[in-house]
């Protein structure tokens, strides 16, 4: 197999992103109404191993094929990105588990897991609603069931092993 090209190579034209290359992307992450959720603007590249993993697989499928300098736009579904909304992560819990505490619409919290033993184990939520008798907590990712909407330009390229 001949060697791959380096990133100087790629960069007059040479190879696209491969899978177990390490790539630094600079992104403007959108929702459906164009908010923006997330930037890289003004802060270092985002760095991560394609193929890997490391941010959502429609994120990691986007760049594939990307070349240093090359910009596009990528729609993400959510099955592609952080997941469906699920009811079932929907969770009420009593009143007085907030103790004496002010709990609003919005807040977000941190609470152990039903088999959690540490803080390895803490589960973030935001709070949705909140009664005399009873609190909502939403366990689902913020972004879950959203449509999601990148704009990515390759700043770099150093292939993989």
């Amino acid at each position: 197999m001949p060697p791959r090209p380096s990133t100087a190579q790629r960069e007059n034209g040479g190879q696209p992103v491969e899978q177990g290359d390490l790539v630094r992307v600079h992104y403007t992450g959108r929702l459906e109404d164009d908010s923006v959720f997330d930037s890289s603007e003004g802060r270092e590249p985002l760095s991560f191993e394609a193929g890997a993993g490391d941010v959502i697989k429609g994120f990691d499928e986007g760049v594939m094929g990307m070349r240093p300098g090359q910009s596009k736009r990528v729609v993400i579904a959510p099955e592609d990105g952080y997941g469906p909304w699920r009811q079932e992560l929907l969770t009420q819990v009593e009143r007085a588990w907030a103790g004496d505490q002010v709990v609003l619409p919005g807040m977000m919290v941190q609470v152990q897991g039903p088999d959690s033993e540490g803080e390895d184990d803490l589960m973030e939520g935001v709070v949705t609603e909140v009664g005399d008798e009873s609190i909502t907590l939403d366990f689902n990712h913020p972004l879950a069931g959203k449509i999601l909407t990148f704009d990515i330009t390759v700043v770099e390229v150093e292939p993989g092993a």
